[in-house]
């Protein structure tokens, strides 16, 4: 899974926990998107979750 070049935000580990509590494993995956942007002055992909392309951290190339 990819990582946000922005923010640094990626997979994180937890445990799920059941009614009858029996406890796995489990993973919350980013919500990470391949985007073109302007990366210093020229357009690149890049991976940037969804909360840094909505704040304006990233400026998307045309």
């Amino acid at each position: 899974m990819a990582k946000c070049n922005c923010c640094g935000k990626g997979v994180s580990f937890g445990i799920q926990v059941s009614h009858s509590h029996r406890r796995s494993n489990r993973t919350w995956k980013a919500n990470v998107k391949r985007v073109k942007a302007i990366v210093d002055g020229s357009p690149k992909y890049i991976y940037a979750c969804t909360r840094c392309l909505r704040s304006g951290k990233v400026t998307r190339a045309v």
